[in-house]
């Protein structure tokens, strides 16, 4: 499955892969951001921390016709503002994506699988 871009030259064909591994690493960098989450394992309540080299696994990437919606779970740092946190997540990765792709991003949804603290 790739996610399709249309240029002036010819049409690029993006891995959903490479889509959410540059999604993953624009959110891991934000401020308050512990790390990233699977998706598949909030349903048996289990919510573990993914390393850098699983970036994509806490990324679901959904094509409605040309629109693009990123779906991301993220665990963030304790004692941060979680609302100016996800904020700051979706902005990112929407100016990652549009930056580096081309890509127009019609929504990033944000959902907290938990708080934990930093280990500096």
């Amino acid at each position: 499955m790739t996610i399709e871009i249309k240029t002036n030259y010819g049409n690029i064909d993006v891995s959903k892969e490479v889509t959410a591994v540059i999604a993953g690493g624009a959110a891991v960098d934000c401020y308050g951001i512990v790390g990233m989450a699977s998706q598949k394992q909030l349903k048996d309540g289990i919510t573990d921390l993914l390393g850098r080299e699983n970036l994509a696994r806490g990324v679901v990437i959904r094509e409605d016709n040309d629109d693009v919606h990123i779906d991301m779970y993220i665990i963030v740092s304790y004692g941060t503002k979680i609302s100016e946190v996800a904020h700051n997540v979706q902005q990112k990765v929407k100016y990652q994506l549009e930056q580096m792709l081309g890509l127009k991003v019609t929504s990033v949804n944000i959902f907290v699988s938990g708080v934990r603290v930093a280990n500096d």
